[in-house]
């Protein structure tokens, strides 16, 4: 008798994906899901189907878009294309950042029916290893730039405002590189001499110069095999920058005073503030080295790009500071106060008021008045109004100085028990909603 080949069903199909992956209709009803979505999400088969996914993966009732945030999924229906981009989830309880790849299927007219959605949890930090900080939409973005170019072997140069945190964003990229376990180098052209970076960078031979009694490895070398972050590399001189273009062409160095080139395999991330396009107009900067360093540009926002953040970033200042733990939450007073300026300094800048306010503190708790800046540079914007849920007619909690067990339970319960909703709505961390629940 002929063996007659049983076709494999959809599901058979999509459980050989390695990531969650799932299929939905263009009302974001879940059509399919493979093994590995059911397990991440600890939901059966009976229970997910016919399921809106917003309520697997949100605990939430509506659309993620109809609270302010950004929806991947509305943009494929929309546009008809797919799209890679990063978004937070709610995982056993906690939040996620998940990197969400989706791509329409078309009916035989070309609209959008299904889209097959894969998830990619991207791994959790530790409070100490904590690189990026923040849920708003520039955020996401910006994790989700650099969380693709990470794994590849591309240069990056990385552009923004002082203070924004370009560092931060170079480690980050060498701790989800192949590279996280070896060196992560930084190398500041702004805080060194012209003659001291040559030496700092290729380091020298024994006899090299006056004052060379033994041989020094360079920076380039001290990072073989992991990742030199150039900082401020709109302050390396012309001369430097040729020797540094035969690096990134050559994959080898010289030291000063050495006769011999000496293979290294480094991935160079560069940041400066300054404009490098005007830069190469002005000759200040080689154009074939801007090239090769643009392979991969990235540009941080500014802070005041991305207000909603300062909340969460302003809490996890404190902690990170002495007894800083013992102000927390911040009162929706302070934070009022801290979303109204502009911060020309940027993260750096909302970290010093926060230590500043700390100290003006002396162990009390921290007032409006203790958070100092420039008057002059305050936002046109009155201060944040905290809002309810837009698919609820609740009026607006009243809040005072601290937050009580009434107002979290009222915030969790217009939410729908979602802390990250709470939180925003709060104006305060949700790690601060985690703690007022366990207590």
């Amino acid at each position: 008798m002929k063996h007659v080949p049983v076709k494999p069903t959809c599901e058979a199909i999509i459980d050989l994906f390695p990531d969650p992956f799932v299929i939905i209709d263009r009302n974001f009803q879940i059509v399919s899901a493979n093994e590995k979505y059911k397990d991440h999400y600890q939901i059966g088969h009976e229970d997910i189907v016919g399921k809106h996914c917003y309520q697997v993966s949100h605990r939430i009732e509506y659309p993620c878009s109809q609270n302010g945030e950004h929806c991947p999924l509305e943009q494929v229906v929309e546009s008809g294309q797919p799209t890679t981009v990063m978004h937070i989830h709610c995982t056993h309880g906690h939040e996620e950042h998940v990197q969400i790849s989706a791509a329409p299927i078309f009916d035989n007219d070309g609209m959008v029916l299904y889209m097959g959605e894969t998830i990619q949890p991207v791994p959790s930090q530790s409070d100490e290893d904590q690189i990026l900080i923040g849920r708003s939409n520039a955020i996401l973005r910006l994790i989700s730039i650099l969380h693709r170019v990470a794994p590849t072997q591309s240069t990056v140069l990385i552009l923004g405002e002082s203070g924004v945190g370009k560092d931060c964003a170079a480690r980050y990229i060498h701790h989800h590189s192949d590279r996280n376990l070896d060196p992560f180098v930084v190398v500041d052209c702004g805080s060194l001499g012209e003659s001291l970076i040559e030496s700092e960078l290729f380091g020298y031979e024994k006899g090299a110069f006056t004052g060379a009694e033994r041989r020094k490895i360079g920076l380039i070398e001290s990072a073989n095999h992991g990742t030199l972050f150039i900082d401020e590399i709109g302050e390396l001189p012309l001369q430097l920058q040729t020797k540094l273009l035969r690096v990134l062409e050559t994959g080898s160095i010289r030291r000063i005073g050495g006769t011999e080139y000496i293979k290294v395999s480094v991935r160079i991330i560069a940041a400066t503030n300054r404009d490098p396009q005007q830069m190469v107009k002005n000759r200040e900067f080689r154009q074939d080295l801007y090239y090769r360093l643009s392979a991969f540009p990235v540009t941080i926002p500014p802070l005041r790009d991305r207000l909603e953040d300062i909340p969460e970033l302003a809490e996890f200042f404190l902690k990170q500071m002495e007894d800083g733990d013992n102000q927390l939450p911040l009162s929706p007073e302070v934070i009022e106060k801290l979303l109204r300026y502009d911060y020309p300094g940027n993260v750096r800048e909302l970290r010093n008021l926060m230590e500043r306010a700390l100290i003006l503190a002396a162990g009390s708790p921290i007032m409006p008045e203790y958070v100092v800046y420039d008057e002059n540079r305050l936002a046109n914007t009155p201060g944040v109004v905290i809002q309810t849920n837009r698919m609820n007619s609740e009026p607006t909690l009243t809040r005072s100085s601290r937050l009580t067990r009434k107002q979290v339970l009222e915030a969790l319960e217009i939410c729908h028990g979602h802390r990250a909703k709470a939180a925003r709505m709060l104006g305060v961390s949700e790690r601060t909603i985690y703690r007022h629940i366990k207590h």
